[in-house]
């Protein structure tokens, strides 16, 4: 489901915001974490499959936004900036997992959006739960470079543009990216058509 992004505020907003960051304002950063919170959670869980991780990583995430607020350049949007921070730190967590045979990348997919079955469900439902998993499933099967870019096209709404600003590509990339996770999902989908 893809987020609001109306309840978040204005581009303009955002950098006022960042401004007062960027000037040790720490009212603001209160303001604009609060604003980005759930968005920055959002997209490192469908990343790295994981909301206790995805949890840990935003919290990091914002660390290094105040940490880093000297480099964000006057004038750029904010979103990828947060949301590029946000995906490198996902991006080094999968690989840190993948290090780590003990722990398989599997084992921590399933507590993104399961859900509880209760007794008397509808046939409707019990459907709509295997959509949802086969979806949640086909996504996390895709190579991180496409899951990054399908995440962020289709649950965050953002252009190529931002795309490519925040996991650092052209947005022609992005595009291809894009349309080859469609391709995918599409062939691995196909009998939820």
């Amino acid at each position: 489901m893809p987020v609001d992004t109306t309840a978040r505020g204005t581009p303009e907003e955002d950098a006022e915001l960042m401004r007062r960051v960027q000037a040790g304002d720490e009212a603001a950063f209160g303001a604009l974490m609060e604003r980005w919170e759930l968005a920055v959670k959002a997209v490192i869980a469908r990343i790295v499959l994981n909301t206790g991780e995805a949890e840990e990583l935003a919290q990091e995430t914002f660390v290094r936004v105040w940490q880093q607020r000297g480099r964000f350049r006057a004038g750029a949007a904010v979103r990828p900036w947060v949301l590029s921070i946000a995906i490198n730190l996902a991006r080094n967590r999968l690989r840190w997992w993948r290090r780590r045979p003990t722990v398989e990348l599997h084992e921590w997919s399933g507590s993104v959006g399961e859900g509880r079955r209760e007794k008397g469900e509808g046939v409707e439902r019990l459907e709509a739960q295997e959509r949802a998993a086969a979806v949640r499933d086909a996504i996390a099967a895709l190579p991180v470079e496409l899951r990054e870019a399908i995440v962020l096209f289709e649950y965050e709404q953002m252009s190529h543009a931002e795309i490519a600003a925040a996991v650092g590509a052209t947005p022609k990339a992005v595009e291809t990216r894009i349309y080859r996770a469609r391709e995918r999902l599409r062939g691995t989908l196909a009998r939820w058509r």
